[in-house]
């Protein structure tokens, strides 16, 4: 039976480059997977005024896209990407069609703003990423959406990734 996993967190923690080591991890086990960047469903300008985050179109991306994943006999369904309630939790499992883990990948925050310094020195986003990830940080703190975290502070995204793995039931 195929099954879900996401990957979330706050922005900066790594959750995309966990995914693609998790995909690569479930290839070397010989396990057929797909993997699934929410960020870039929704990459679309310009947003809704009522809709800043394109959830509707990640949405439907994400339908069509899991669909043919699993109609091509991906077993696994790695997704990275941000959700911050327990309704979002449930969209997506439906959309999904199959069960949905989440595992919160966790890193301290001035951590995190080191690496986002890191990755938007030329792209005009850095003070926006700066504030949104202690913000996004206390949402999931509040929310509580995952089934269990693992520490993305230390370790390739490979060894995070064997963590996550190691830590789904999936």
């Amino acid at each position: 039976m195929a099954t879900a996993l996401l990957i979330t967190g706050t922005v900066g923690v790594g959750k995309t480059s966990v995914a693609d080591a998790a995909g690569d991890l479930f290839i070397d086990a010989g396990v057929p997977n797909a993997v699934i960047d929410l960020d870039r469903l929704r990459h679309c300008w310009p947003a809704p005024p009522d809709d800043p985050f394109h959830a509707a179109l990640t949405m439907r991306n994400l339908s069509a896209v899991a669909a043919n994943f699993l109609a091509a006999g991906a077993e696994r369904l790695v997704l990275a990407g941000v959700i911050e309630s327990r309704a979002e939790r449930r969209r997506h499992e439906e959309v999904l069609g199959v069960p949905l883990a989440v595992c919160r990948v966790h890193v301290e925050l001035p951590e995190v703003h080191r690496r986002l310094r890191g990755r938007h020195v030329h792209d005009g986003g850095l003070d926006w990423h700066l504030a949104r990830a202690g913000e996004l940080a206390a949402v999931l703190d509040e929310a509580r959406v995952e089934d269990y975290t693992v520490d993305g502070t230390h370790g390739t995204p490979g060894e995070v990734a064997a963590q996550v793995i190691k830590g789904w039931q999936g």
